[in-house]
């Protein structure tokens, strides 16, 4: 039991009112501080609290040290009057803002983005003491927002030239003294799926029957031959972890004569590839595994729409020639086994989040004027369904030997917030069981598929998201809880991610009957790379949130119906399912009575009427401003 005078550790998770709380999974529950004890300290730092009594709580803390600053390089705008200088920060994690003197600007204008070190923060001080140490540019326009997004996380944006020199200095013959250490699958009917704007093609598929026995081949590109340890290009590529994809761009993990040149699966060019290779019944059971290095010639680079109309057609009437008619045949044979494959995989366990991804249709000025809502069909499922086939069992294959591997591991959901959700969804009329793991993914399933195309939809999608633990890297094996699998790796994405490189890395090494690495470095690894995942999926969102208030700055005053998504102690999100955007109503801003958050009940009240507003609630609301600084669309709440 937590008490009053107790001291604890952890990490600070601030707000953007400027309170905090202390988390640590030390803690049974997380510790409330209210902005006035928080003593200096910043979002992530660690600290020591001290448990005090609490304002309306039980319990809360006081900030007494701060045991090591998460960071000291901040990304904001600076503001310039004729006395001051202040730096404003774009992370709304940060409320507070930096003085700078004038002779710490390195020459920066009014309105421009830096960025600015933490030098000091006295005691006493209402605002800490900084320094520019770079200049983005001028705040507003679109290449320094990018920027500004990408140096908020420490993801850069460009390739030292020693590591782009090593990169072009790699030989693109392949020779034939390396075609003989491989098995040549070139004469195998080969071909990849991939989205019309794609530049790299890290996979591909392969069909072939052998004594009428059918084997699929899954070629990726082999990363690991051309990617040396120890190289700068590879210290790099780590140090990265993987590709960024911002909405008008890919940051990528290797430079672009790997990702785009050898290493890209182009059609009717020799490509060097680490294969799992399976013969399937028509059950969409696996009989036969191999694993090895390979080399193939696609025949042909499809789109997924190109793939899809010929799924949806089930005929090659626009098609031309035998070797077209028979990768016709070949994708149509492949998404009827992924879909028996597909179904067999729900019945054992699988969750189905299908959730639809956001699209920004941009100008040649990468200014939004519209906005794309995209669901996966057939033919990417056909490809996710063959790239978990290889994942699951490259991780079984070396698991079961019970050698060193970098899993992809996905704990079980968290055990109150799964009752949570089940008291809430009952007010929308649907139910989920948490008697057994059996019961919680068949009702989940079931509840996912109820929601579809309702208005609510989106809503729920995202607490049952939320119920989940995240995705990491890691030695361990607790197996991947939302595919259902026993054991499951990422092996198929090299050019983009880099716990697949270990992977192709180890896989070879464990063929080949070499030495076994040592666990503890590899785990080092695995959370370095669970990190740069982590902060990649930040900027990603963020890139998003900021092309929606672009967009959202033409419709200012208009009013939209929206649901209610989320409930903060601060106040409400509301999503527009017009346009998929997301705003917030302030709690201060809201009109006829004083209103507060109960966030473990999912509303806010009203404190005189005792009226409420719960999640999943459909609004009026009038977009009211937007701040692309702080990323923020700021709505006003209609009350009808």
């Amino acid at each position: 039991m937590i008490k009053i005078g107790d001291i604890l550790d952890g990490k600070l998770s601030m707000n953007a009112s400027g309170s905090a709380y202390l988390v640590s999974t030390d803690l049974p529950k997380d510790i409330y501080i209210h902005k006035s004890n928080t003593n200096h300290a910043l979002h992530l730092d660690s600290v020591k609290i001290e448990v005090i009594p609490g304002d309306g709580r039980s319990l809360e803390g006081k900030v007494i040290e701060i045991v090591e600053r998460f960071r000291t390089e901040f990304v904001g705008m600076l503001q310039i009057s004729d006395k001051h200088v202040f730096f404003i920060p774009d992370s709304n994690k940060l409320s507070v803002d930096f003085f700078v003197p004038k002779n710490k600007m390195m020459k920066a204008t009014d309105g421009q983005k830096v960025i600015v070190r933490l030098v000091e923060w006295r005691e006493g001080a209402k605002n800490p003491n900084g320094e520019v140490v770079r200049i983005l540019g001028n705040a507003g326009e679109h290449e320094t927002e990018i920027h500004s997004i990408l140096e908020e996380y420490g993801l850069p944006y460009d390739f030292e030239e020693d590591v782009i020199a090593e990169a072009d200095a790699i030989s693109t013959e392949i020779t034939q003294k390396e075609i003989d250490k491989r098995r040549d699958m070139r004469n195998v009917l080969t071909f990849t799926i991939d989205p019309a704007d794609a530049k790299d093609f890290d996979d591909a598929l392969s069909v072939e029957w052998v004594d009428g026995i059918l084997e699929v081949g899954i070629h990726i590109a082999d990363v690991s031959h051309y990617l040396r340890p120890d190289t700068e290009l590879d210290k790099e590529a780590y140090a990265r972890g993987t590709s960024v994809y911002l909405v008008d761009r890919c940051v990528p993990m290797l430079p672009e004569n790997l990702s785009n040149g050898l290493c890209s699966l182009r059609p009717n060019e020799d490509k060097l590839c680490f294969s799992a290779v399976f013969k399937i019944n028509n059950r969409g059971h696996v009989t036969e595994e191999w694993f090895g290095k390979t080399v193939i010639n696609s025949n042909r680079r499809y789109t997924y729409e190109e793939a899809q109309e010929i799924i949806e057609t089930q005929n090659n009437v626009r098609l031309l020639g035998i070797e077209d008619t028979e990768l016709a045949s070949a994708i149509i044979y492949l998404d009827k086994l992924a879909k028996t494959m597909r179904k067999e995989r729900f019945k054992k366990g699988s969750i189905s989040l299908d959730k639809q991804e956001i699209k920004f249709k941009l100008n040649e000025n990468n200014k939004p004027v519209g906005i794309i809502f995209k669901l996966g069909k057939d033919s990417n499922k056909l490809i996710e369904e063959f790239m978990l086939l290889a994942n699951k069992h490259v991780a079984e294959f070396v698991n079961s030997k019970g050698l060193p591997m970098v899993n992809r591991a996905h704990e079980k959901p968290n055990e109150e917030k799964l009752e949570r959700l089940k008291e809430f969804i009952k007010e929308f009329g649907y139910e989920i069981r948490t008697q057994n793991p059996v019961e919680i993914t068949r009702t989940l399933n079931q509840l996912l598929l109820d929601v579809k195309g309702k208005a609510e939809a989106n809503m729920i999608e995202n607490l049952v998201v939320r119920t989940m633990q995240k995705a990491t890297y890691t030695t361990k094996n607790p197996g991947h809880y939302g595919l259902g699998f026993e054991n499951y790796a990422h092996f198929t994405s090299p050019i983009r991610r880099y716990p697949d490189v270990i992977v192709h890395r180890l896989l070879n090494r464990y063929l080949e009957v070499k030495t076994i690495p040592k666990l503890e470095k590899l785990e080092g690894r695995c959370l370095h790379l669970s990190e740069r995942e982590k902060k990649a999926q930040k900027a990603e969102r963020d890139s998003i949130k900021y092309m929606q208030c672009i967009y959202m700055t033409e419709h200012l005053g208009k009013v939209f119906k929206g649901i209610v998504s989320s409930i903060q102690d601060y106040g409400v999100f509301v999503e527009i399912p017009e346009n998929g955007c997301e705003g917030m109503i302030r709690l201060s801003d809201i009109n006829g009575d004083t209103w507060s958050a109960d966030t473990n009940n999912y509303c806010i009240k009203g404190y005189n009427t005792g009226d409420k507003i719960r999640l999943g609630d459909e609004v009026h609301v009038i977009v009211s401003g937007v701040d692309i600084e702080k990323k923020n669309i700021n709505l006003s709440l209609i009350r009808l």
